[in-house]
């Protein structure tokens, strides 16, 4: 399988969850409507976790609003679920087919050799060896060591020792924020001690609560919660906290959790959020399917180099000096001077 790196389309994601029909080009509403279609299958997190999912729901109706084509998605409420739904889109011919999420790769692969006409992009890992299927995956190890960075500054002005990382599943490709936040942490104080969570799923926005409770009263302020929609409960125990007076932090992941963390009107305990732009992903393999250039078989790389992860344009929780740190790692990183680390110190 081929690599690209390629430059990302910085989007505003602004949307309106309202799509056209597909069919005949007409004029709805100044839009000239297409036959552009692109279904999306949800893992068991749900279309609207506030993370991964609806961030990649979001990129494809941008697109699909764009063009006047049809948006849909299909919402796996068990594993089992991935296959039936990704043949159902198939069978209905959609442009193109988007799985976000590395749990999907043995489901594409499947699908993808069953309907070697459609196309279909995979989000977060690499599925090789079909012309049908462009993989997009994200340098989360490079995104998780500014994450690191802003964590162990944030920890040292509060005066914590310990800092926290809520990690959903324990796979390599999770692992990779785990690997660059432990490393980023360790760039700005090596004493610093990472409690490392991991509450096998996605969608337990109780056991996320539970976990973040249990790290905070450990001594932890700051928690990245790297957990899609059990990270929610994360940020619910940190709003909790701060109505209570207690100044803890959430680093949010996948999109900005700004406005997920708002706990008075105003504020939020989102200290910042990893961004690993599915978002753009969706929307520029949309528009590549759509415009008879789809790189089947291809790789797709998004790291630092071309803003596929990092942090938000707008970061008010975050000081100056954090700032300032953190672009002066970003441009090492860009630029090879840091090299980070893919593997974390406890898998090793």
């Amino acid at each position: 399988m081929k690599k690209l790196l390629i430059s990302v389309l910085v989007v505003s994601l602004a949307l309106s969850t309202s799509v056209f029909a597909g069919g005949a080009k007409e004029e709805v509403g100044g839009v000239a409507k297409s036959d552009f279609t692109v279904g999306v299958v949800t893992d068991t997190g749900g279309v609207d976790d506030r993370s991964f999912n609806q961030s990649t729901w979001e990129g494809s109706v941008k697109y699909a609003n764009e063009v006047g084509g049809d948006a849909k998605y299909l919402q796996s409420i068990a594993d089992a679920d991935y296959i039936p739904n990704l043949s159902t889109f198939a069978d209905e011919g959609k442009t193109i087919i988007i799985a976000p999420g590395f749990l999907f790769d043995k489901a594409i692969a499947e699908v993808a050799k069953n309907y070697p006409e459609q196309k279909f992009l995979i989000i977060d890992t690499a599925v090789p060896g079909f012309d049908n299927v462009v993989s997009a995956t994200f340098a989360a190890h490079e995104g998780g060591y500014l994450a690191g960075i802003a964590a162990a500054m944030q920890s040292k002005n509060d005066g914590a020792t310990k800092i926290g990382l809520v990690l959903g599943m324990d796979f390599p490709t999770m692992q990779l924020f785990e690997a660059g936040y432990e490393a980023g942490i360790h760039a700005i104080d090596p004493n610093i001690q990472l409690l490392t969570e991991i509450p096998n799923s996605f969608m337990d926005t109780q056991k996320g609560q539970t976990l973040a409770s249990k790290l905070y009263d450990e001594g932890v302020t700051v928690i990245f919660a790297v957990a899609g929609a059990t990270g929610n409960g994360c940020i619910k125990e940190a709003r909790d906290r701060r109505v209570n007076g207690q100044d803890v932090w959430i680093i949010g992941v996948d999109r900005d959790q700004f406005s997920e963390g708002i706990y008075d009107g105003t504020n939020s305990c989102i200290l910042t959020s990893d961004l690993k732009r599915v978002d753009v992903a969706a929307y520029n393999v949309s528009k590549m399917a759509n415009e008879g250039n789809f790189p089947g078989g291809e790789e797709i790389v998004f790291d630092l180099s071309v803003n596929g992860v990092g942090f938000p344009v707008e970061n008010p929780n975050l000081s100056d000096d954090i700032l300032a740190t953190v672009a002066e790692h970003t441009a090492k990183i860009v630029s090879g001077e840091i090299v980070v680390p893919t593997v974390p110190s406890r898998v090793k």
